[in-house]
């Protein structure tokens, strides 16, 4: 009897430990942000920033388009291909991609590589809703 209630409450205290390590997700990582607006007002104000797409080439070219003057590495091959990224080193990044999730990767790579990088909220979508209104 003794013995059940050892193992019972070692059970116990060992479900209480868990449920405490898995009670507080870890939040996602905020990486610097701005509206595809605050994007469009850095272009006519003629700011001097690197624009990287981190669509698919077929994204790129597709129905949605692209940023004027955008440089385009897919998210996927980003840290093999960030080499060519050398000369934007100490330059600002902004990425977008369709809609802003594939953008925030693409953003997280670039700064842990050291480099300015800043995601555009909404991406394409976001970008060619501008254009509607």
């Amino acid at each position: 009897m003794k013995r059940y209630f050892i193992a019972r409450s070692l059970l116990l205290v060992f479900a209480l430990l868990f449920f405490l390590a898995c009670k507080g997700e870890p939040q996602k990582s905020v990486v610097p942000s701005i509206t595809a607006e605050q994007v469009r007002q850095n272009i006519a104000a003629q700011k001097d920033f690197l624009i990287l797409d981190v669509r698919t080439p077929e994204e790129f070219n597709g129905p949605l388009g692209h940023i004027p003057g955008a440089v385009q590495i897919p998210v996927q091959q980003l840290e093999d291909r960030i080499g060519e990224l050398a000369q934007y080193k100490d330059k600002d990044i902004l990425v977008y991609c369709r809609s802003g999730h594939r953008s925030v990767r693409g953003t997280k790579i670039l700064l842990k590589a050291g480099y300015k990088a800043t995601n555009m909220l909404g991406g394409m979508k976001a970008w060619n809703k501008l254009s509607k209104e």
